[in-house]
């Protein structure tokens, strides 16, 4: 295997200089991408062992930022957590070439331990790529909103002068580029992962419901670590990867509490390698705004429990889909009748449809349940402009039919919105419980 160089666009070249006096310190931008397989390897932890080598072998190496950014969940080249990585450091414009060395021989053994993953339709591709300065935001956009090509982004990286660093594919580079490009407020959230010892690496994690449930209570600025509905753990994930849990919090003080709390417990297994990333988890940066509609089909069941009607919306017929998984939004959506008016936010799949991830029966027409009854029988009409009446006591009444609103009493909602299942929502998804912005 060659040894890889940086480059930009083509393999070896190398794009970009600081050129700043050597007694300075350069902020860098670092992302990573694409190193792990479905059955093995993870890119959060192979980006913890490079900046743990750059922390070890670079004197004056600060650490400033890390985070975890999730992308476009209908990506053909989406990897097992549809995540990349990004690091803002700070290293003495001195030791760049040392820097970009350290890189290629890390960089070099991760090809050669990705080469060794299991055959896969997709395999791993992984990118690490710098910047010495802030990248388009838009970039970020349009890889958690949509399809990005890679010669589309690969000739963006060269106009703006990264290095590059990856093997014969470079795919990669999408998500580590977005990551970088990404620009955290207020409104982020925050995971500790905490990383597996490698001799137990495939064997059954040591991590108890009890004690995730009781790191909930006790820490309740921690969220969407459980499924209550299900009495299920969501921090420890199903493959055998290096990662032992990831804890979801609203800030990085909490999730780091969180986690000693759990590593002094003896139901848990112990993790001596962990770190906290910013994340645009539980964002809804993946989705339009709140849209509106009027319902015009029947709901119609496809195989698997799954269900799909249409909607007239801004002047276009629109098809809703609501997957089985989806649990309260499924059963909501086949409850709607042909003119109730809805909400919904979504995701556009690539045939067009709307894939639901929340909905909101806004204003419902009236469910016909039959003309009145009277003396155990349906009223019948006395003739035209006439009332109803009662054949055996004479009784009358309007002509109209009998109606009720849809019973919706079995559906899980949070005010008039229903969301699936903790357990079956996307990282990005928002929680109805932290509202819905512009809702």
């Amino acid at each position: 295997m060659s040894r890889p160089g940086w480059h930009s666009g083509s393999h070896r070249q190398h794009t970009g200089g600081f050129g700043l006096s050597a007694d300075l310190k350069q902020v860098l931008r670092i992302g990573l991408d694409d190193t792990d397989h479905p059955l093995s390897g993870c890119t959060t932890s192979s980006f913890d062992e490079l900046l743990s080598l750059l922390e070890d072998q670079l004197p004056a190496f600060q650490l400033i930022e890390r985070g975890l950014v999730r992308l476009w969940p209908f990506a053909a080249r989406r990897t097992r957590g549809n995540g990349a990585l990004y690091a803002k450091v700070s290293i003495p414009v001195s030791k760049m070439a040392y820097f970009r060395m350290v890189c290629e021989e890390w960089f070099e053994g991760l090809l050669e331990e990705t080469s060794n993953h299991p055959a896969s339709a997709t395999p791993a591709a992984p990118v690490l790529m710098v910047s010495e300065k802030e990248l388009p935001e838009e970039w970020y956009w349009e890889a958690v909103t949509g399809h990005v090509t890679l010669d589309y982004r690969m000739a963006a990286v060269r106009s703006e002068g990264c290095w590059v660093l990856s093997g014969e594919r470079q795919w990669g580079a999408v998500g580590a580029s977005a990551a970088m490009a990404w620009k955290p407020d207020i409104s982020s959230t925050w995971e500790l992962i905490a990383w597996r010892d490698p001799g137990v690496i495939g064997q059954p994690r040591r991590i108890t419901s009890e004690s995730v449930r009781a790191m909930e209570e006790r820490h309740p600025l921690t969220f969407v670590n459980r499924d209550p509905t299900a009495e299920k753990s969501l921090i420890a994930p199903r493959t055998p990867c290096p990662v032992l849990y990831g804890i979801r919090g609203a800030t990085a003080e909490c999730v780091e509490d969180a986690h000693h709390w759990m590593q002094s417990r003896r139901d848990i297994e112990p993790s001596d390698r962990w770190a906290v990333h910013r994340t645009n988890q539980l964002s809804d940066d993946h989705l339009d705004e709140v849209t509106f509609g009027t319902v015009i089909s029947s709901p119609k069941e496809t195989k698997g429990a799954h269900s799909n009607l249409s909607v007239f919306s801004e002047g276009q017929r629109v098809r809703l889909v609501a997957f089985s998984e989806g649990g309260p939004v499924n059963r909501l959506l086949r409850r709607l009748r042909i003119g109730d008016r809805v909400a919904w936010l979504g995701l556009i799949a690539p045939d067009g449809a709307i894939h639901l991830e929340r909905l909101n029966l806004v204003d419902q027409v009236p469910r016909v349940l039959g003309r009145p009854t009277c003396c155990t029988k349906t009223m019948r009409s006395g003739g035209a402009g006439q009332q109803l009446r009662c054949r055996k006591c004479g009784s009358t009444a309007h002509r109209e039919w009998l109606s009720e609103e849809a019973d919706l009493h079995d559906i899980e909602m949070i005010g008039d919105w229903s969301e699936p299942q903790p357990s079956n929502r996307r990282h990005l998804a928002r929680p109805l419980e932290l509202g819905i912005p512009g809702a």
